[in-house]
């Protein structure tokens, strides 16, 4: 990519960021071009759907998140390490309204641009789970798909203005659901 397109790219990218942060993933295209100070047919040419602009802004997030989930793979507690995955995604996620139901749709649409970010995650904390599950910390009934679902319901709650206040009590609720050797509270 040339240098000047390079810049646009991460310009676009940047207030798209920030466009998305306030107004969600419904956030305008248009204002965020407008934004940008390009026009609607430069933001398109990087970003040809709303999903590839959604995809960009997530694939940071979501490999710094499947690195962690590496890293946490080793760590000495799994249960700690599940638990503080999880908590990492749920925070991830719920910084932008709207994104989990994207995410949830794209697990299961191969030809979503967010697929393979999103089926990368999955595995990520299935690998996790699967260790504490393996010490006989986890639920050995629920699997990566449950996991992540409980992951994004988690976010979605904490996106909801009327939850919001009880996002850590649900948090825990569900981390006592997953693991064997914790209790609510």
């Amino acid at each position: 990519m040339r240098a000047d397109a390079m810049k646009n790219y991460e310009h676009i990218l940047a207030v798209a960021n920030e466009v998305v942060t306030q107004h969600g993933t419904d956030a305008s295209l248009r204002d965020i071009a407008r934004r940008a100070g390009v026009g609607l047919g430069t933001l398109y040419r990087h970003f040809p759907t709303r999903e590839a602009l959604l995809e960009a802004l997530l694939r940071t997030g979501f490999d710094e998140l499947t690195a962690t989930a590496r890293e946490l793979e080793t760590a000495s507690s799994s249960d700690d390490a599940l638990v503080s995955w999880l908590r990492d995604v749920v925070t991830f996620t719920g910084s932008y309204q709207g994104v989990v139901a994207a995410m949830i749709t794209a697990i299961e649409d191969t030809e979503s641009a967010l697929h393979a970010s999103c089926v990368t995650l999955r595995m990520a904390g299935a690998r996790l789970l699967a260790r504490t599950q393996a010490e006989g910390l986890a639920r050995t009934d629920i699997n990566g798909d449950d996991l992540i679902s409980l992951t994004t319901a988690l976010a979605w709650l904490g996106d909801q203005p009327s939850s919001a206040p009880r996002a850590e009590h649900h948090f825990s609720i569900i981390v006592s659901a997953i693991l064997t050797n914790r209790a609510s509270g």
